[in-house]
């Protein structure tokens, strides 16, 4: 039991990390569009990110569904599939010379990654406070019937 208390811990740390990743990415995009950066900042700055956000998603998609939590997974498995189609593609650094062509539809694909994000938030935070509460009861069961008395 306390293996899912240690799971949920990891995937809230996970998906805060996905959570601040995109709204970086999303700010960026934003400061673009007000002409705050310039195209080869913008594209230095997402690009360095991207691959790691793959990866932590990844990782997290794989431990759900190694660990059978089917919920969860299949929430995040159509974006996973999406980065691994990008990835394959050769199509998930951003480009310079096409970014002001492309702007808008970055946005909308980091929004809703950002709304996939906070769904699955939810998620974690729930089922990592229902563990925490099974494992102190259980824990607090045990200790009444340890002989003692």
């Amino acid at each position: 039991m306390a293996w899912e208390l240690f799971l949920w811990l990891y995937a809230f740390a996970s998906v805060i990390s996905l959570i601040a990743l995109t709204a970086y990415q999303l700010i960026n995009l934003s400061d673009l569009e007000f002409d705050y950066i310039n195209p080869y900042d913008l594209s230095s700055r997402i690009n360095a990110v991207v691959i790691p956000e793959f990866l932590v998603q990844g990782i997290l998609c794989a431990s759900f569904l190694l660990t059978w939590h089917w919920f969860p997974f299949l929430i995040m498995v159509p974006i996973t599939y999406y980065h691994i189609n990008l990835f394959m593609n050769r199509r998930h650094l951003i480009d310079v010379t096409e970014i002001f062509r492309l702007l808008n539809g970055e946005k909308k694909y980091r929004i809703i990654k950002l709304s996939i994000y906070f769904s699955i938030f939810v998620i974690v935070i729930y089922r990592l406070v229902m563990s925490a509460v099974l494992l102190l009861m259980d824990e607090d069961d045990g200790s009444l019937e340890s002989g003692i008395f």
